[in-house]
C-alpha cells in the first residue's frame, strides 16, 4: 500500500518540480536502502514517456563525498537527474559539473517513503517560489548580513559579490534544489563571518536530529573556534575533528527555510525548510557560490532568527516582513 501512496509524491517530484518531458533521458541516483524511492521515481518518469535509468550506488562514507566517475558521467549528460540517497552528495563537483553540462537536479537527501507521502511534499511550490526569489535576491551581495535569535545568536558576514540562491523546488536546465525544502541562501566570503551561532533547533547530520539542548558555536574570521553543549554538541566537534580537514569550519552559508509544510523531524530536507529558520551551514560551499571544497557540509538550524541585510529587515524573529511578502 505504501508504494502506491508514494506515486503522489512521485508525481509531484516528476511533474511539478522537474516538470520532465517525454523522450527526456532522466537519471536515477541511489542506494540500496532508497531503491523503494527511486523505483517510485522512476514509474513516474516512464509514466510521462521519459526514459529513466537508476543508477545504484555504494553509499558514500560521509556527506560531500564525490560519486563514482561513471555516475558523475552520466549526471552531466542527463537532461534531469534525481539523487535518491541517504548520504548526500549535494555539495560535490559532481552536481556542480552537472547543472553547468545543462542538466537540472532534485536532491532527495534522506528521503524517507514517509516524506513522499506527507509533510513538505505537499506544499505550493509555485506560490511559495516568488516569496524565495525575494528573500534571496534582499542577501544577495550585501555587505554586511546581521543575524541574530532570542537563543544567543549574534553574527555578522558579506556576501559582497555573492549571488543569492533561490532553491524553489522547481528547477530549470542548469539549476538544481533539494526537495521539500524551500530555502533561499547565500554563501558569505570566506573569512567574513564573526560571531556566535546558537543552534536550538536540528542538526539533521551524523545521528545528532533535533536538538535536545542547544549547540553554541564561536566564530572568527569566517572559521568555527570552538562547539559548546551537551552530548550533541560534542558528537559534532567530534566528527568534525575526525575529518582532519580544517574546511570542515568554514562558514559556507546562510539559509533560510521557506516551506509552511515542513516541521522538525530530525531529517535534512524537512528541518531546513521549516518556514521561518534559519541555517548556518559549514564546510563546502562550491555549489552555492564559493569556493571551498571541505570534507562535508552540514548545517546548524535555529529558530526565530532575525536577519538583516545592509540595514533591511528581511526576517524578524522568525517572521517573513511586508517588504518580503509584498502584503
Amino acid at each position: 500500500m505504501k508504494r502506491v501512496l508514494m506515486s503522489r509524491g512521485a508525481n509531484t517530484l516528476v511533474n511539478v518540480c522537474a516538470a520532465v518531458q517525454p523522450e527526456e533521458q532522466v537519471l536515477v541516483v541511489t542506494e540500496a536502502e532508497m531503491l523503494p524511492i527511486a523505483e517510485a521515481v522512476s514509474a513516474a518518469v516512464y509514466a510521462v514517456g521519459a526514459e529513466p535509468t537508476i543508477a545504484v550506488i555504494t553509499p558514500r562514507q560521509a556527506d560531500g563525498q564525490e560519486p563514482p566517475a561513471n555516475v558523475a558521467a552520466a549526471m552531466r549528460a542527463s537532461n534531469v537527474f534525481f539523487a535518491a540517497v541517504r548520504t548526500s552528495i549535494t555539495h560535490t563537483r559532481a552536481v556542480r559539473e552537472a547543472v553547468e553540462a545543462g542538466s537540472r537536479g532534485l536532491m532527495l537527501t534522506q528521503f524517507s517513503q514517509d516524506m513522499m507521502i506527507g509533510g513538505g511534499i505537499e506544499a505550493d511550490f509555485g506560490a511559495q517560489a516568488p516569496i524565495c526569489r525575494r528573500v534571496a535576491q534582499a542577501m544577495a551581495g550585501a555587505s554586511e548580513i546581521r543575524l541574530t535569535n532570542p537563543h544567543g545568536t549574534n553574527l555578522t558576514l558579506s556576501a559582497r559579490g555573492r549571488r543569492g540562491n533561490a532553491l524553489t523546488c522547481l528547477v530549470q536546465p542548469g539549476e538544481f534544489s533539494p526537495v521539500p525544502t524551500i530555502e533561499a541562501n547565500v554563501s558569505p566570503l570566506e573569512g567574513t563571518a564573526e560571531g556566535v551561532i546558537v543552534a536550538n533547533a536540528s542538526i539533521p547530520y551524523i545521528g545528532i536530529g533535533v536538538l535536545e539542548e542547544p549547540v553554541t558555536v564561536k566564530v572568527a574570521k569566517g572559521m568555527i573556534t570552538s562547539i559548546t553543549g551537551g552530548q550533541q554538541a560534542a558528537k559534532l566537534a567530534a566528527d568534525l575533528k575526525a575529518k582532519n580537514d580544517p574546511l570542515v569550519y568554514n562558514i559556507a552559508e546562510l539559509g533560510v527555510g521557506l516551506n509552511p509544510k515542513c516541521k522538525f523531524i530530525g531529517f535534512m530536507l524537512e528541518d531546513e525548510g521549516v518556514l521561518g529558520s534559519v541555517h548556518i551551514g559549514i564546510g563546502t560551499n562550491i555549489t552555492l557560490g564559493g569556493n571551498l571544497k571541505a570534507a562535508c557540509h552540514y548545517d546548524l538550524i535555529m529558530t526565530e532568527p532575525t536577519i538583516i541585510a545592509d540595514g533591511q529587515l528581511v526576517l524578524d524573529k522568525g517572521q517573513l516582513t511586508p517588504n518580503i511578502l509584498k502584503v
